[in-house]
């Protein structure tokens, strides 16, 4: 492998083996840590835009999360192609692709979601999911893990969070799908071009959730969407259209993510027997780092652009222009080996563990992320009570995805 043959922007790298993805990331930290790729043909003939800048070490991704004065959100959104202004930055324009004052309004007023008081209440929900999610899959014997497991249980917990009745979940997961796998052959359609279909996918679920709001406005409930409807800091309301937007976001920060970390952590302790056996030694005792070191090695959300806000801007030896798009490769951060021993390997027990997988130290850090270590250790904690000897029966079925390291599909058996 040299420089000349790593394209980050080609779909095609994102299903290269994650050796050949771990080894590029080592040389291009090595030898050229700010690298220029350019966009595809077929995105800049129709919306002429700069390439990017990749981020692959540990110190410059965190140095960037922490300057969002020098490196903003909210230029073009946190993809590395624009988002064209059109519908698509109508659904897509979460508080993710924000700066403050707005980010911060939007995050006050979101926080009064994730109180305590609230957050009790959904672990009692992860409980009960998680046991009925057992249940089920003892009752039905082997089978896909990634859906009939992992997907499961974070999926839920946000429908119910958000009052988004039963009947609705499976549209909800097939949307979230679509928009997340928009680079995957299982996912695309060849009767539809892109643009189209994501924004049919976020149209159907920006309609659930306005229907949703419609009637909390008058008959609020106990659910984040009353919550989100009626709080108020400094006397000003989300829109509707921003409530929408951070449905769309919640599946991919809150679903997405989650169900990734329980399905590569199958995958993990399959293929490291005595890192089974070391945590299950201890399950409890050893829960807290394992949850982080699983997170680590899966780095759900691979990466997030940022822009340069002024010309002069310095990170590292580099120095960048207003404008330029600058990469965070999170997962190549989280495999730094300046930063984590043994990189590549899986040790359940890693302490310190200073990765990136909830995102970077910043504004941005993820708003769930306590909720998220939660599912993944009690949904564990179920299957080691109850099948412990449950295993991977072949390799992961990846998502071509740039965005999101994604697991598909996962046959299981015990």
């Amino acid at each position: 492998m040299d420089l000349t043959s790593i394209d980050l922007s080609d779909p095609r790298f994102w299903d290269r083996p994650l050796t050949d993805r771990a080894a590029a990331f080592d040389l291009l930290r090595a030898e050229d840590p700010y690298r220029y790729f350019e966009l595809p043909a077929e995105v800049t003939d129709q919306f002429p835009q700069r390439g990017f800048h990749a981020l692959v070490r540990h110190s410059d991704v965190a140095e960037a999360s922490r300057r969002p004065g020098d490196f903003c959100s909210g230029e073009g959104g946190t993809s590395p192609v624009d988002l064209p202004t059109n519908e698509l930055t109508r659904y897509f324009g979460s508080m993710i692709s924000m700066d403050d004052p707005r980010h911060k309004r939007l995050r006050s007023v979101i926080s009064a979601g994730f109180t305590p008081g609230r957050i009790r209440a959904l672990e009692d929900s992860v409980q009960r999911i998680a046991v009925e999610v057992v249940d089920d899959l003892l009752e039905r014997g082997p089978c896909d893990f990634v859906t009939d497991v992992a997907a499961r249980l974070p999926l839920q917990i946000i429908c119910e969070m958000m009052g988004v009745p039963e009947e609705h979940w499976k549209m909800v997961f097939e949307q979230s799908n679509t928009i997340l796998g928009s680079q995957d052959d299982e996912y695309r359609s060849d009767d539809v071009d892109l643009g189209a279909q994501l924004f049919m996918a976020a149209w159907q679920l920006t309609e659930l959730m306005k229907g949703l709001i419609a009637e909390r406005v008058d008959r609020p409930t106990d659910d984040l969407t009353s919550t989100l409807v009626h709080a108020e800091v400094d006397g000003e309301r989300l829109d509707h259209d921003e409530i929408a937007s951070f449905f769309i976001l919640l599946l991919v920060a809150g679903n997405e993510t989650t169900r990734n970390a329980i399905s590569w952590g199958l995958h993990l302790l399959t293929e490291h027997e005595d890192q089974r056996a070391n945590w299950w030694a201890d399950f409890d005792g050893v829960a807290p780092t394992a949850v982080e070191e699983i997170v680590r090695w899966a780095a759900p959300v691979i990466s997030m652009r940022r822009t340069a806000t002024r010309d002069g801007v310095r990170l590292g030896e580099r120095e960048f222009a207003r404008g330029d798009k600058v990469v965070l490769y999170y997962w190549a951060a989280n495999r730094d080996p300046g930063v984590f021993d043994d990189p590549l390997g899986f040790d359940v027990l890693r302490t310190p563990n200073d990765h990136f997988g909830f995102g970077a130290p910043g504004p941005h850090f993820c708003l769930g992320a306590h909720l998220a270590r939660r599912e993944v250790t009690v949904m564990w904690r179920e299957l080691f009570e109850r099948v412990p000897g449950i295993h991977a029966t072949s390799a992961p079925d990846r998502l071509t995805s740039g965005f999101i390291n994604g697991v598909k599909h996962l046959p299981c058996a015990w």
